[in-house]
C-alpha cells in the first residue's frame, strides 16, 4: 500500500428513537435471513449427499483408456484418460499484439489510482443516543477495474480517470488435443496453472506510446505511464500469463473424440486435475473438495443465522440503551445468546437434513444408540441387584 494517503472524519448522532426505528427494520431483515440460513443449510447436506453418490457411482464404472487411440467401444462411457494436452492455435492479444501458442492467454490490467476505505466506531450516549465516528481514509495504490472517484465521500483531491481503456480479458484455444482426443471448454477453463509471458522480444513490435502514453518494459509486464518508480494517477500496467502445455488427467464421459459431463441419477461428473493421477486419486480429490466445500457451506449458513438472531434482539439493546453500560452488558449477552440459539438450530437442521438424506445410516445410528442406552440400563440394573461383597 502506498504511503501517500489522506483522511477524512465525519461524526454522525442519532437519537434513541432512530435506533428503536432501525432495530425493528433490522427484525424484519432478521426474521428473513433465518429461513434463508435453515434453507441453505438443508439445502447443503441434500447436495453434499447427491455428490458423494456421484463420485461413488463414477468411481464404480470409471475404465482407464489410452489417450493416443479413440475406441468407438467406449462411446457414452465414463472413461479416464491421461497424457499431454496441447495446441496448435495461436492466441493474440488485440491491443498489445502479444501472440502465443497456448492453451489460454490472460490479460490483467492494473490502475494506479485512489482509493477509498472506511471504518465508524459508535458510541453509546446517555438517554439512548449514538454518536458514530467514521473514518474514511484516501491511498494511492494499483487495483483492478476502476474506482468510481464521484461517488467517494470526499471527491475532491482525489479524482481518478473516468474510464480505462484497456480491460482485462482471456483468450481460450479453440482446438486443445490430449492425444486423439479434444478438450471440451468447461475443460480448457479449468486449465488454471498460469506463467508469465515474456515481453522483451516483443519490444520492438509496439509503438514507443499506446494511447496516448509511454511504453515501458518492466520483465514480464507492459507499463503505460512515465515511471515505474513514480507511479502517477491514471497509470497502467499490463500483466500477461498463459497455460501452456502440461500434463493432464481428465475423468469423464467420451463422446466422439471429445466429452461430455457424466450423468448419474444424483449428479454430473466431470473432473479434470493437473498431473498424471489416477481415477482412485482423481475421486479422492473431488471427494475433499466437496467436504471443503460442505464445511464451508455449513459454517455460512450458521453465520446468517447468527447474523438474523442479532438483528432480532437488537430491540431489546435498543430498549436498554437509556444506560449505555447496560446497553453494553445486554449487547454482549445478546451476541452470546445469538450465538448459542444458531449453533443449537443449526446443528439440528444439518443432523435432521443428514438423516432424512441418508436414511439407512441414519436408522443404523438410532439403532445402535438405543442399544448401547438399553445395554448400559441392563448393566446398571444388574449390578444393583448383586449382593454386596462380605
Amino acid at each position: 500500500m502506498n504511503d501517500d494517503s489522506d483522511t477524512y472524519v465525519e461524526v454522525s448522532h442519532g437519537t434513541w428513537g432512530d435506533r428503536i426505528w432501525e432495530s425493528l427494520k433490522g427484525i424484519v431483515i432478521g426474521l428473513v435471513l433465518i429461513p434463508v440460513s435453515i434453507a441453505l443449510l438443508s439445502w447443503n447436506e441434500e447436495q453434499a449427499v447427491d455428490r458423494s453418490g456421484a463420485l461413488a457411482m463414477a468411481a464404480d464404472v470409471v475404465i482407464s483408456v489410452p489417450a493416443e487411440r479413440v475406441s468407438a467401444a467406449n462411446e457414452g462411457k465414463l472413461v479416464h484418460v491421461s497424457g499431454r494436452v496441447s495446441t496448435d492455435d495461436v492466441l493474440a492479444d488485440p491491443d498489445f499484439g502479444v501472440e502465443v501458442s497456448a492453451i489460454k492467454l490472460v490479460r490483467r490490467v492494473e490502475t494506479y489510482q485512489w482509493l477509498e476505505t472506511s471504518s465508524s466506531e459508535t458510541k453509546d450516549k446517555f438517554g439512548g443516543g449514538t454518536e458514530t465516528v467514521t473514518t474514511y481514509k484516501y491511498s494511492k495504490d494499483w487495483s483492478s477495474g476502476l474506482a468510481d472517484s464521484s461517488s467517494f465521500k470526499k471527491p475532491g483531491g482525489h479524482q481518478n480517470p473516468s474510464d480505462t481503456p484497456f480491460q482485462d480479458i482471456h483468450l481460450l484455444a479453440g482446438k486443445v488435443t490430449l492425444g486423439a482426443f479434444e478438450l471440451n471448454e468447461a475443460m480448457i477453463e479449468a486449465m488454471d496453472d498460469l506463467q508469465p509471458v515474456p515481453l522483451r522480444q516483443m519490444a520492438a513490435e509496439l509503438p514507443d506510446e499506446l494511447d496516448g502514453r509511454r511504453v515501458l518494459f518492466t520483465g514480464s509486464e507492459i507499463y503505460l505511464g512515465d515511471s515505474p518508480d513514480a507511479p502517477r494517477i491514471g497509470d497502467m500496467r499490463v500483466k500477461f500469463t498463459m497455460a501452456a502445455p502440461a500434463d493432464v488427467s481428465v475423468l469423464s464421459r467420451q463422446r466422439g473424440v471429445s466429452f461430455v459431463p457424466y450423468s448419474t441419477p444424483t449428479g454430473d461428473v466431470q473432473l479434470v486435475e493437473y498431473g498424471l493421477k489416477s481415477p482412485e486419486a482423481m475421486v479422492r480429490t473431488a471427494e475433499r473438495e466437496s467436504a471443503v466445500l460442505t464445511w464451508a457451506l455449513r459454517l455460512a449458513g450458521f453465520v446468517l443465522m447468527f447474523m438474523g438472531f442479532k438483528l432480532v434482539f437488537a430491540i431489546i439493546e435498543a430498549i436498554a440503551a437509556f444506560l449505555p453500560p447496560l446497553a453494553w452488558l445486554s449487547g454482549a449477552v445478546l451476541s452470546v445468546a445469538a450465538g448459542i440459539l444458531a449453533f443449537v438450530l443449526s446443528t439440528i437442521v444439518i443432523g435432521t437434513a443428514w438423516m432424512a438424506q441418508r436414511p439407512l445410516v441414519a436408522t443404523g445410528f438410532v439403532v445402535a444408540l438405543i442399544g448401547a442406552s438399553v445395554a448400559v440400563w441392563y448393566r446398571r440394573r444388574t449390578k444393583k441387584h448383586l449382593p454386596s461383597p462380605q
